[in-house]
């Protein structure tokens, strides 16, 4: 590998992880496109996020672009096609944060059902200490788990509530032959037999705005909602209406559209549990992203297979 390849960052990575890349590689970083463009024609490999992906106008302004490299596993933010088209390897970190995920949709489901929010306010305000109990909460053993989309992540969250004693069956494009586990083609029958709905479906043009009013409407009013995988396969316009009209029982949500931005109105909400896109945050899953990205480059530019599934 040539020393010091360029390579443009265009999402913070762990410090461990800029420290690796530095030593094989000049990392660099613009404020504006103008300035970009000035070391434009010398990049050759990008890193960045899922979130973040690569803007269609930073992707034209590279013109000897050959690899991104991808700290996630979405890609919905990256215009395939092009990449395609321009023959750039597009590498994920499959399989890495999976276990994380799954776990977030776990404690955003455990969260809404044993009240934790109200129960640690009833706690800090002296209301225990008073002699009064708080309202009994609600068990996950023997309620119905559908899952929307059975990937790697769906299925590690079927492991998990099925070791919580919870009935599952998922939706999906297709039959998993190798799942005993209930298939059901239509979601929103699956939203209906469902006491929890939990979205791990992939964010494309076909999962836009796939829950939306109907399907929320399905889930009723003892249903939850979890959501761990993209804002954009959820209309938030009709979830926030459910939510206040109590059309469905809760929500955890860890993605929303227009993140970091977003709509203030989940903040007035008593019956979500919210976070700032956490499934994947934890150090060693990061580190271990982190290295999947390391790996991949060095491979890339020695000549040798990458690590991961590249596009």
């Amino acid at each position: 590998m040539s020393p010091k390849q360029p390579l443009l960052l265009l999402e913070p990575l762990p410090a461990p992880t800029m420290e690796a890349l530095a030593k094989d590689f000049t990392l660099l970083q613009f404020s504006t496109l103008d300035a970009l463009k000035e070391v434009a024609p010398t990049i050759r490999a990008v890193a960045t996020g899922g979130s973040y992906g690569v803007a269609p106008e930073i992707m034209a302004a590279l013109p000897n672009l050959e690899i991104i490299a991808v700290n996630g596993v979405g890609l919905d933010r990256i215009d395939l096609t092009e990449a395609k088209k321009r023959a750039i390897r597009v590498t994920v970190t499959t399989d890495i944060s999976t276990d994380d995920v799954a776990d977030m949709a776990m404690l955003l489901l455990l969260a809404l059902k044993r009240n934790l929010r109200s129960n640690e306010t009833f706690l800090r305000k002296g209301t225990w200490a008073d002699g009064t109990l708080p309202p009994l909460a609600h068990s996950l053993k023997g309620r119905k788990l559908g899952i929307a989309g059975f990937g790697r992540i769906g299925q590690a969250v079927a492991q998990r509530a099925q070791a919580s004693a919870m009935e599952v069956a998922y939706f999906s494009g297709h039959h998993h032959a190798n799942s005993p586990l209930a298939f059901e083609p239509d979601l929103k029958a699956l939203a209906h037999w469902a006491d929890v709905l939990v979205l791990t479906l992939p964010a494309t043009a076909q999962t836009k705005g796939l829950i939306n009013a109907e399907i929320l409407e399905a889930l009723g009013k003892d249903g939850v909602l979890i959501n761990t995988a993209r804002g954009s396969v959820v209309d938030e316009d009709a979830l926030l209406t459910a939510l206040q009209n109590k059309t469905i029982a809760g929500a955890g949500l860890d993605v929303f559209q227009n993140e970091p931005k977003i709509n203030p109105a989940f903040f007035a909400l008593e019956n979500v549990v919210l976070q700032p896109h956490q499934g994947s945050a934890t150090i060693e899953t990061r580190l271990a992203m982190g290295q999947n990205i390391i790996d991949n480059l060095h491979a890339y530019f020695s000549g040798k297979p990458l690590l991961t599934p590249a596009y």
